[in-house]
């Protein structure tokens, strides 16, 4: 592995951690279903870099997981933080929007 694939993995598990570990001080704070739902999405990103980077490295391999396994895993795992977004931006555009 070479200089740059090692930056990319520690930014990304420092950041990751960062974000993880303020979202879970933030869901201590909140109740708010909007932000609970954020929180989610920064938690199950982190989760995806997780386990990105154990299959990069090959800790997670044919051996662990069969083929179809890893790919239904992969995929949940890049778009849930995307889907809980969109939950978040629905519930705050629909208290907007009821408002009116």
């Amino acid at each position: 592995m070479d200089l740059g694939n090692t930056a990319f993995i520690v930014c990304r598990l420092v950041l990751g951690a960062v974000s993880s570990f303020l979202a879970i001080l933030l869901w201590s704070r909140t109740r708010d279903t909007a932000w609970i739902l954020v929180i989610i999405s920064a938690i199950t990103a982190y989760v995806e870099i997780i386990y990105s980077i154990l299959n990069l490295l090959g800790v997670i391999g044919e051996n662990i997981l069969p083929e179809d396994a890893a790919l239904i895993i992969s995929i949940l795992l890049s778009c849930l933080p995307t889907v809980f977004i969109i939950a978040a931006f629905s519930v705050m555009a629909s208290r907007k929007y009821r408002r009116r």
